[in-house]
């Protein structure tokens, strides 16, 4: 158990693979259409895509030629049992950790501009 919540923390430690989270709450996302807002190449994506995977924070899945994205949000059900066994954070609630990620989304985009 402590291997998979050190993965989720150590891919949510990234801001890329946060925005990336934050873009896949919306809907499923076809590879190229998450690299398209960041300034990186489409192998520096599918690493950020590989790491989120091995997590267990998104799934793919190939369609005909299109490899697609799935958000995973149970996936940090671990690590929110783990914080709430120190008393002092509630549940994680998915609609509150969607609008903080729709902030850290925002952040991020103010910043490259």
């Amino acid at each position: 158990m402590t291997r998979d919540i050190d993965q989720v923390f150590a891919a949510l430690s990234d801001p890329t693979r946060r925005t990336i989270l934050a873009m896949l709450l919306e809907d499923d996302m076809a590879v190229t259409d998450v690299a398209e807002p960041f300034d990186m190449s489409l192998a520096a994506i599918s690493k950020h895509l590989g790491v989120l995977s091995a997590a267990g924070l998104i799934s793919q899945e190939k369609r005909g030629r299109v490899k697609w994205c799935k958000l995973e949000p149970d996936a940090m059900r671990k690590a929110s049992v783990w914080m709430q066994g120190f008393g002092q954070f509630e549940p994680v609630n998915l609609d509150d950790f969607e609008r903080f990620l729709a902030r850290e989304l925002s952040e991020v985009v103010s910043d490259e501009a």
